[in-house]
């Protein structure tokens, strides 16, 4: 199933906020379905990797405890106007998406 991920940026001096929201369900596998009983399986990111210009700046290891559609953000220095971003995620269950945009 395709999710959609919105990359977000934002130049504070001489820092740039990149900001990535997913829409992903991030289920625990705790929850029950209210209607049939049955645990939901566990659904959610493990991890998020956050590019400048090809180049990783940031990691971030997610799981269960991370609340529906995750908005994470990290900061950078020295980023310029015009550089590339890339954000990509992958899942428990095999999933994987992001996306790209530019500061």
């Amino acid at each position: 199933m395709a999710r959609l991920t919105k990359i977000k940026t934002r130049k504070r001096g001489d820092t740039t906020e990149i900001l990535a929201l997913v829409n992903h369900p991030m289920e625990t596998g705790r929850r029950k379905n209210k209607k049939t009983k049955q645990k939901v399986p566990a659904h959610y990111i493990q991890k998020m990797t956050f590019e400048l210009n090809g180049k990783v700046v940031a990691e971030a290891s997610l799981g269960p405890a991370v609340s529906k559609n995750p908005l994470t953000a990290v900061t950078v220095k020295g980023a310029k106007t015009g550089d590339k971003v890339k954000v990509s995620w992958t899942d428990n269950k095999g999933e994987s998406g992001g996306a790209t945009g530019a500061v």
